[in-house]
């Protein structure tokens, strides 16, 4: 109860809320799941599919999940995924292989006007690659183009199913690129996987949409394949008063065997009480 009180306050962009935000984010005794519902870390987008990633793992039984962070730049987006992972690793008994892809010297060219070149240019976002390796406690950082380095991922590294997928590589072209990773075996995966992408919003001088950048490269993928699919979320849009609820999206192997088990009990036997006819 307290918890739905305190989410219902703090889906409002008060002061009040902002202050409650700020004092429970300095506050170690919160349980993850309830940071993630109260929208109150450094990060909620990652934060909301890192928490979900790890409950969907669990219920198809894995024991370890990999999470990608595509455009790992100062690191900053990296080192906040490493930190609230151990969080949850803890809590739900679970591990998290954490992946980061990078160019050391930032942005290439565009390589055309669906990288934005009027709001992109190169050089932009890179990496100090001493300063992030010494900062970082377990995740893997992998340099180079992903053109390239997505190909044999899967068979280099030996890792864990796919839960989760930060995407924040700007272009049309390196996003588009980055999709090679779900190219692999289907046990590489899970059925379905968390998707934040960071450049689909914006403002009246980028004008993201669906004929360039992120957009255009998930528009383009969802056109090229059959039964692989990038969905926006529903549920956040219609509940969550953030603008990053446009930034969810839920990314579907329709033919993965483990696509169609039943992992709904708990929350169908509550929806079976709820619908009951009352005396």
């Amino acid at each position: 109860m307290i918890i739905n009180f305190l989410d219902k306050i703090f889906n409002n962009k008060s002061i009040i809320a902002s202050l409650l935000k700020k004092i429970i984010k300095r506050l170690p005794c919160f349980k993850s799941s309830i940071l993630v519902k109260l929208n109150t870390t450094e990060r909620p987008p990652y934060a909301y599919c890192l928490y979900h990633a790890a409950i969907l793992a669990k219920k198809l039984n894995h024991k370890t999940f990999s999470v990608i962070e595509f455009g790992v730049a100062g690191g900053n987006g990296i080192n906040f995924i490493e930190k609230f992972s151990e969080k949850i690793s803890k809590e739900l008994d679970i591990n998290i292989e954490i992946y980061g892809f990078t160019l050391e010297k930032g942005l290439s060219n565009p390589v055309d006007y669906r990288d934005l070149p009027y709001w992109f240019s190169s050089g932009y976002f890179s990496t100090n690659k001493d300063k992030l390796l010494k900062k970082l406690k377990s995740s893997k950082i992998i340099f180079g183009d992903v053109k390239e380095t997505t190909k044999d991922f899967f068979d280099t590294y030996n890792a864990a199913p796919l839960g989760v997928v930060f995407n924040d590589l700007d272009y049309y072209s390196s996003t588009i690129n980055s999709f090679n990773i779900f190219s692999s075996n289907q046990k590489n995966y899970l059925p379905r996987i968390f998707c934040y992408f960071d450049d689909i919003i914006g403002n009246e001088i980028e004008m993201y949409g669906e004929f360039n950048g992120e957009l255009a490269a998930i528009k383009k993928f969802n056109s090229d394949n059959l039964n692989k699919k990038f969905s926006l979320n529903q549920n956040l849009i219609a509940t969550l008063n953030e603008p990053w609820r446009y930034q969810i999206y839920y990314y579907h192997d329709f033919m993965h065997p483990q696509y169609n088990i039943f992992i709904s009990n708990n929350e169908q036997i509550k929806q079976n009480e709820d619908l009951k006819l009352k005396n």
